[in-house]
């Protein structure tokens, strides 16, 4: 078992349950590797049994540690991993990661590997599952930010912009702007329009709305030729690190607008902590699922949250494209917006 990607509230509880349902309905002895993909290249691990996992449950992050290491950048990752394998006579691998850990899981079952998946992403954005755990915590931590950012606003009548975490996918921005009652809300599905931003606040002025709070994605970027945007070094799956889009805003507002603007950058107090009940639940059924799916053989599937059932799926229908925030429904509660 591996955890791979960006830490998420709710891995231990897949662990927890891996371990607990493996040993105790199957009789397995499991390894877990450690810092992701990056483990089993180097064949690092620990032994997991019931004492190992105990109290971990409402812990945040992974006992196993995780990275962004990707086994297909180097010549010789396939042969690394299989050698691992069979070096500690590892019948099946069960990867808990996002859209990249999953990946590159899809790619090693393709080449000959058992691997069955657990689908984590804090941006809720891999397909073929409706939700993935970890998104209910960071929705969660980000709402009672912006919950307590509006008295600030309100006080010093200030425009408060927070950037929130979601690469391509605006979930976590949607749904927490609307759950707090942002002003304005920005996401990478759709370009925004600074001019329009702007439109927005200075008609919350205009009717006596001193205060705004503008909620925008780490990805969102502006139309093409209206705001200057930074971006930084790329990791092993080809992503920029991003940041900086709140801090580029506060300058645009303020400057357009001439009213005194704050940037707040959560980052990644989004993704640490005590995960939520429905994430620890969530997380726990997907771990039981992967692991009796092992025991039948499932190998290349993922178990995914259809409606309230957990059912496997394939794991190139899970990373064949992200899931995005559709545009109808963005513009379903436009009228909410300043």
């Amino acid at each position: 078992m591996l955890t791979g990607g960006g830490d998420c509230p709710g891995l231990n509880a897949v662990i927890r349950a891996v371990v607990r349902c493996g040993i105790d309905e199957f009789g397995d002895e499991l390894v877990g590797f450690r810092d992701g993909w990056r483990g089993v290249l180097e064949s690092s691990y620990i032994d997991l049994d019931i004492e190992a996992t105990r109290g971990i449950l409402p812990r945040g992050g992974t006992i196993l540690g995780s990275s962004r290491t990707n086994p297909y950048k180097r010549d010789d990752g396939v042969d690394l991993v299989r050698k691992t394998l069979a070096d500690l006579n590892i019948d099946a691998l069960i990867a808990i990661g996002g859209e990249d850990t999953l990946g590159v899981a899809n790619k090693l079952h393709q080449d000959g590997v058992n691997v069955i998946g657990v689908p984590k992403t804090i941006d809720n954005d891999l397909g073929a599952t409706d939700v993935t755990f970890g998104f209910n915590t960071a929705l969660q931590i980000a709402t009672e930010a912006i919950d307590r950012l509006h008295t600030t606003a309100e006080s010093h009548n200030r425009i408060l912009v927070v950037e929130v975490m979601g690469r391509s996918a605006g979930w976590i921005a949607l749904h927490s702007g609307i759950a707090g009652g942002a002003d304005v809300i920005l996401i990478p599905e759709i370009p925004f329009d600074i001019d329009e931003v702007c439109r927005l606040i200075n008609r919350r002025h205009d009717r006596g709305r001193y205060f705004s709070i503008v909620v925008a994605a780490e990805g969102a970027t502006p139309k093409a030729g209206t705001m200057e945007v930074l971006t930084g070094d790329l990791d092993e799956f080809g992503h920029p690190r991003l940041g900086g889009i709140g801090v580029r805003l506060e300058h645009e507002i303020e400057t357009r607008t001439g009213y005194e603007t704050r940037a707040t950058v959560l980052g990644h107090v989004q993704r640490g902590g005590t995960p939520t009940a429905y994430d620890r639940v969530l997380a726990t059924r997907l771990g039981l699922a992967a692991i009796r799916g092992a025991h039948d053989g499932a190998w290349g599937m993922m178990a995914s949250l259809q409606g309230n059932e957990i059912k496997l799926v394939t794991l190139a229908e899970a990373v064949a494209e992200v899931r995005r925030v559709p545009i109808e429904e963005y513009e379903s509660l436009g009228v909410l917006f300043g």
